[in-house]
């Protein structure tokens, strides 16, 4: 059996404006953000019109409920362009797998060691898997070997979250990127540029 599963959509946040408005008394505010006063509902709807623009009720929750005279599609793009802002500001960091084995050539460590360090740099999560295939488990001491290497390697940009462990046959560790240290250096840098 398919199974079909529709993309969640964004929450949308609906405004009542103008006419729509329930409330028979609101706080009203200028399209500046100042403070009107507390109007009835047909006041505040001549006073939009002769200013040409839209009564929207910005907090319906408030008692008695708060609307602003503004255009309505100004105030809609500038809701759309706060979101977008939020959005960028706030990264999602991200859990990458690496997969290892206990036996693996210098040149291939090397390059897992450059991947997990660029992951970390990026400010995602690491997690570490190595993996034993059939009597490779009779020595994990080779694949604790390989892990302590990779541990070590990035140890300075990274921190450990869960040590290694074995998990079935794997051996798993977690890091997480360590950012105190490349604060502190920018900051004696600056602290140094500004003496001289």
């Amino acid at each position: 059996m398919i199974r079909r599963f529709k993309k969640r959509q964004e929450e949308r946040k609906f405004y009542r404006v103008n006419e729509r408005i329930f409330a028979h008394t609101l706080r009203v505010l200028d399209s500046l953000g100042k403070q009107i006063g507390v109007l009835s509902k047909f006041e505040a709807l001549t006073k939009a019109r002769q200013e040409g623009l839209d009564l929207v009720e910005v907090a319906p929750m408030a008692k008695p409920p708060v609307a602003k005279i503004i255009d309505f599609k100004k105030f809609i793009y500038q809701e759309a362009k706060k979101k977008k802002e939020e959005k960028k500001k706030s990264k999602i960091s991200e859990t990458k797998e690496l997969r290892l084995g206990p036996f693996m050539n210098e040149h291939d460590l090397q390059v897992v060691i450059r991947r997990s360090r660029e992951f970390l740099e990026d400010n995602d999560k690491v997690r570490l898997v190595l993996k034993f295939r059939g009597r490779q488990i009779a020595h994990p001491e080779f694949g604790k070997e390989i892990m302590q290497k990779v541990v070590a390697a990035v140890s300075d940009v990274s921190k450990v979250d869960r040590e290694v462990h074995f998990e079935g046959p794997q051996l798993i560790t977690l890091l997480s990127p360590e950012r105190k240290k490349e604060y502190a250096k920018k900051e004696n840098k600056e602290i140094g540029i500004k003496k001289v």
